[in-house]
């Protein structure tokens, strides 16, 4: 969603499913843990207000949003989860890295969402300058961490 006049934290609660009995997994990349753990607060907060049980969140790290993909699929083969939320940040260097690793995470997280037929759902920052991840991450264009949550939560009662 692109953020330019909106804020990824406003939406119409009526629309958001209840998240009572689901069981929900934040893969949560270590890299850049400033954003991550700010986005990954705001998904967690938001699960709770939708009546997801706090025992019923884990919270899994991995080093960094390249990892995110195995990390849903290791959660996912447990069986145990109705979705996952994956959590990065990739912030544009001097180098082609940004794009190796965004695209990498990106087709990784959509196939390990295919192959196993579950929700896992995409809240990767990828912006130009920390500027750019911090109005993003709770600042003034909301936190995507609020926006991955509800994704969640509609995806796994589809």
């Amino acid at each position: 969603m692109a953020t330019i006049h909106n804020n990824l934290s406003e939406y119409d609660h009526n629309l958001v499913p209840d998240g009572e009995h689901l069981n929900i997994a934040l893969v949560v990349a270590e890299w850049n843990e400033e954003i991550t753990s700010a986005l990954a607060q705001g998904a967690f907060d938001t699960l709770l207000k939708h009546n997801v049980k706090k025992g019923n969140i884990d919270i899994k790290h991995v080093p960094g949003t390249y990892e995110l993909p195995l990390g849903a699929q290791l959660c996912l083969e447990q069986k145990k989860y109705d979705a996952v939320i994956c959590v990065g940040s990739v912030i544009r260097g001097e180098t082609e890295h940004f794009t190796f690793v965004c695209e990498a995470a990106a087709q990784g997280i959509k196939d390990v969402s295919i192959k196993t037929r579950k929700p896992v759902i995409f809240c990767v920052l990828t912006d130009n300058n920390i500027e750019q991840s911090r109005d993003r991450s709770g600042g003034k264009h909301g936190n995507k961490g609020v926006e991955a949550a509800i994704t969640a939560l509609k995806m796994a009662r589809f």
